[in-house]
């Protein structure tokens, strides 16, 4: 039954209702019977003014405003280094070299590599959005329905657990350019040369390209979460009609 048959079989079962009522005590329990099927009938609000489909279509609206409000967010210069919730600090199989490069006066250069670590997590930022939208318009409606009924951050985990593998291939590429623009292979080819000139040192492998890319997709995530949770919960965070229409009977 569609919701204009609903609305128009309630109203004749209240208007029947209304001209058989009486004020005995045996018809109020009629008409509060005849109340009750209706509501029955009706279902719940939420059931009745959303389908699944405006449920989805909230669900990814509200991560689509998340991200452009997270991307803005990090994706500018110290989005990422001045905030200590997301800040990348060396990776730790640096610790030695650092460790190293500090007895001879030489620590500078790994607090300018570690800078630019974060650079390039501000400059890939923007454009990963592309592809958290796209990652988004491929809900499906299995996923969104148990989504929306979920945790405050039950969209921005499903979206961690199914696609951070794919995230990470589509964004490495990404990152990789965003490091060599910002002079973070550089500093750190510097810093390599200096290190093994020393004698007696370990060697050391890092990744910066993986470690720089997973770093920057957590701190995408903490703050997607948040958001999340906030158009959930703030009226004010729904900026749109749909998130109005759909977050409001949540």
């Amino acid at each position: 039954m569609t919701t204009f048959q609903v609305s128009h079989f309630t109203r004749i079962v209240f208007i029947s209702l209304l001209c058989f009522s009486g004020t005995s005590a045996a018809e109020t329990k009629w008409w509060q019977a005849g109340e009750d099927f209706v509501k029955d009938l009706i279902g719940s609000k939420t059931a009745t003014e959303l389908s699944i489909a405006d449920i989805g279509a909230g669900l990814k609206e509200a991560l689509r405003v998340g991200t452009d409000t997270v991307v803005k967010q990090l994706g500018k210069n110290n989005g990422f280094n001045d905030d200590p919730a997301i800040h990348i600090p060396l990776p730790e199989s640096l610790n030695n070299v650092q460790s190293a490069l500090e007895k001879i006066g030489l620590a500078s250069m790994l607090n300018d590599l570690e800078l630019k670590l974060n650079r390039s997590a501000e400059a890939a930022t923007p454009k990963a959005k592309k592809i958290f939208w796209d990652t988004i318009s491929q809900m499906t409606m299995e996923d969104i329905k148990g989504i929306y009924n979920g945790p405050d951050d039950a969209a921005t985990r499903y979206l961690q657990s199914k696609m951070t593998m794919p995230l990470k291939d589509q964004m490495r590429p990404v990152v990789n350019k965003s490091l060599a623009e910002v002079g973070a292979i550089r500093s750190y080819d510097n810093i390599m040369q200096k290190y093994q000139a020393l004698p007696f040192v370990p060697d050391v492998k890092a990744n910066l390209a993986d470690y720089a890319l997973e770093k920057a997709l957590n701190g995408i995530f903490h703050y997607l979460a948040i958001e999340e949770g906030a158009i959930r919960k703030d009226p004010a965070k729904r900026t749109t009609e749909l998130l109005k229409r759909v977050f409001s009977q949540h």
